[in-house]
């Protein structure tokens, strides 16, 4: 008797294909999909606070979700403003400065390194008069023509930085339509759910849900801890830019790599222009360094792994897994990603010790 699929199981067959075109589909449309991907990230981030605003009464007056939409975005890139403000007068002030110092610092390093290398054999003698021509030729003597370097080497990759250009600008755009119908999109994306799964996805949602709430806790804890440390210690070290340098460190810190290495950079820069020798430079390795051991060992599995339910090892490999899958966007949704694996696992384990096929 030849095999025949039944009625119910011919539309699964087809929902199904459709179902994996449609995701091979995003996939092809990766590159596009950036703009939309950061949008819906700070729209689930931003939303409570939205909700918040819509549900404060001032006497008989309501704020429309329109005005606490725009109102929530305007606040958000107006910290983002403040920080960039931030970064660009200390690189302004600090690199013509930069330019005079490393020539001096450079000589003080050719006379300690050069007799300790010759004691074991190694001949090294820097060519002073040359770097200083190149320093000279490769750094500015103002922030101004800093910036016009910048725009000149800018035109290079025009088509690479106009793409960039529309996608962050698409982003605000993007952010507040999804802000403003978020919940009318959320219902609209439950109504397409098969009606024996709907009760089940909610109760899964929910539970990510609120895992994902207490990961971004955990994470404005973290930044708040370590933009106070990096302040302080730094300001304990005599560091001129203490304050600003400790709280790009520290708030930048949910972008692996890029604010540890920015502040790293900017106090590298403050320590060849503050101090003499070698002395500053020893100061912000040792305290970059026990801040990264911190952060890494103790603030993030402590206060984002335990309170999304992942052991500190977990953390640890979902850091390096997802960056070996998915690079630097891979390291940036790390955690969230894991505690939505983590929810989907544990449901899948309920399920299998209570199986046949376990209990057989």
């Amino acid at each position: 008797m030849p095999f025949t699929f039944t009625p119910e199981q011919k539309q699964s067959a087809m929902w199904l294909a459709m179902g994996l075109l449609l995701l091979i589909l995003l996939i092809l449309l990766g590159p596009i999909l950036t703009p939309f991907i950061a949008a819906a990230i700070l729209a689930y981030a931003l939303n409570p606070g939205v909700d918040w605003l819509e549900s404060k009464r001032i006497g008989r007056f309501t704020m429309p979700r329109s005005v606490g939409t725009l109102l929530v975005i305007t606040l958000l890139f107006a910290a983002f403003l403040a920080l960039i403000l931030i970064v660009i007068p200390v690189l302004q002030s600090q690199l013509p400065l930069l330019r005079e110092k490393i020539p001096a610092f450079l000589a003080q390093a050719n006379t300690f390194l050069s007799p300790r290398l010759a004691a074991v054999g190694v001949h090294v003698n820097l060519d002073i008069e040359s770097l200083k021509q190149l320093v000279s030729s490769k750094m500015t003597s103002s922030g101004d023509q800093i910036w016009g370097t910048l725009l000149t080497s800018a035109k290079l990759g025009g088509s690479a930085v106009l793409g960039w250009t529309a996608m962050i600008m698409l982003v605000p755009f993007i952010l507040f339509y999804l802000l403003l119908d978020w919940h009318r999109l959320l219902h609209s994306g439950s109504e397409l759910l098969p009606r024996h799964w709907l009760d089940k996805t909610r109760a899964l949602s929910h539970e990510v849900d609120g895992l994902l709430a207490q990961y971004l806790r955990g994470q404005l804890l973290v930044m708040l801890i370590l933009a106070v440390y990096y302040s302080v210690t730094l300001m304990l070290a005599g560091f001129d830019v203490a304050l600003p340098v400790g709280i790009i460190t520290g708030l930048l810190v949910f972008i692996p790599y890029l604010g540890f290495g920015l502040g790293l950079i900017l106090a590298l820069i403050a320590a060849v222009l503050q101090f003499d020798g070698f002395s500053g430079l020893l100061l912000v390795a040792l305290i970059y360094g026990l801040g990264q051991v911190i952060e890494s060992f103790y603030l993030t599995p402590r206060l984002v792994g335990e309170r999304i339910g992942l052991h500190p090892l977990a953390v640890i490999f979902a850091l390096m897994a997802f960056g070996q899958l998915f690079g630097f966007v891979g390291i940036l949704l790390a955690l969230p990603l894991s505690a939505i694996i983590s929810v989907a696992l544990k449901h899948v384990r309920a399920h299998y010790l209570q199986s046949s096929f376990y209990n057989q």
